[in-house]
């Protein structure tokens, strides 16, 4: 995270030179089959298989991923003082690096649009000092635009961007008490301008118990990543823990996130925030923060039981009350996680920002 007075631009402008034209992004748009419709829970790391590790010392904070048709991969860093998309075979061997003139504050996620455009979210803001953040485009064309766009709430942290069929962004906060919200642009974006987000709907998470992550149970309410699949059927959002999976129908995001999700349990990594769907739509792909960074398949299951992960409470005291296995309530547990997330990802945004003063660590 960058150390920029608030107030400041959050970029200096548009790329002063053209971006290299991204060769093949074409490549990342197949059909896919349908994804069954009804909740399902899977087994903790049913079915996943590692792919292959990417071991690049270009590539330490993955947090950005898209899979292509033929396999390749896009990825990128969450951090930089450059637009860099790494190009990954197959085997996890980078290929190519494509860049632009454009200085991001924070980019945190990756989506390809239905124009073949990709597009970084440089929406991180761990200690909620941004006034705008930002979406950045690097087009076939090899052009680029920034578009920044301002909360009606003010600052929010969000790792998560979803590009529907139709091309609307979605951004989707990361907050440590479980209820992320969904925001997307009042107006068309507009280069070098700055539009307003709206809130349409919100994702409330609780406790899965699934084990991952750097803060420990309140990785499982972080929302770090999220992803649309080629041919649109389907929409996934991660935390540090676990993927939830929503059928999607057109481009109608919020009617989809109205319903329950499918909930797969991911492998323990030790920061997992980038996600896509498989070529063919059948598998999430995931990867972690951090060197060697396995790529890992993971099956979207059908046939099992409603997830519950997201299910709201009805505000009854047999709820708020009940105890869990350990013997704490899962209201007690949730608060205390949120709690200990809340000062790890403060001391996480510390460090970045004194990493960006001459002399300090590689900020992230």
């Amino acid at each position: 995270m960058r150390a920029q007075a608030p107030g400041s631009p959050d970029h200096p402008g548009v790329a002063r030179t053209p971006v290299r034209v991204l060769a093949g992004v074409a490549l990342l748009t197949v059909a896919a089959p349908t994804l069954s419709a009804a909740p399902a829970r899977a087994e903790d790391g049913a079915g996943a298989t590692v792919q292959c590790e990417i071991t690049d010392p270009s590539l330490p904070e993955l947090s950005g991923l898209v899979v292509g048709a033929d396999g390749t991969m896009l990825a990128i860093n969450d951090g930089g003082d450059q637009v860099a998309v790494h190009v990954i075979d197959p085997a996890c061997q980078v290929t190519g690096v494509h860049t632009a003139d454009v200085d991001p504050y924070d980019p945190e996620d990756l989506a390809v649009g239905p124009d073949g455009t990709v597009w970084l979210a440089d929406t991180g803001d761990n200690n909620a000092v941004r006034e705008t953040v930002a979406l950045l485009a690097l087009r076939p064309d090899g052009s680029t635009g920034v578009h920044r766009l301002v909360y009606p709430d003010g600052p929010r942290d969000a790792e998560a961007l979803l590009i529907a069929p139709d091309g609307t962004p979605y951004v989707v906060t990361k907050e440590v008490f479980g209820s992320s919200d969904v925001y997307r642009p009042v107006a068309a974006l507009e280069a070098d301008g700055t539009v307003g987000l709206v809130e349409v709907a919100s994702v409330d998470l609780t406790l899965t118990g699934t084990p991952g992550g750097p803060v420990g149970r309140a990785g499982q309410l972080l929302v770090t990543g999220g992803a649309v699949a080629p041919d649109g059927h389907a929409l996934a959002l991660r935390t540090y823990t676990d993927a939830y999976v929503w059928p999607l129908v057109g481009s109608d995001v919020v009617a989809a996130l109205a319903a329950e999700p499918v909930r797969v349990a991911l492998p323990n990594s030790p920061q997992g925030e980038a996600i896509s769907f498989s070529a063919d739509g059948s598998a999430l792909v995931v990867a972690s923060e951090g060197l060697p960074s396995a790529v890992t398949v993971v099956p979207v299951p059908t046939g099992t039981a409603p997830a519950d992960a997201t299910g709201a409470s009805d505000g009854s005291l047999t709820d708020v009350l009940t105890e869990s296995d350990d013997g704490v309530s899962p209201v007690a547990a949730g608060l205390t996680a949120a709690v200990v997330a809340t000062l790890a990802l403060w001391v996480v945004g510390r460090w970045r920002r004194r990493g960006s003063a001459p002399g300090g660590p590689p900020r992230g």
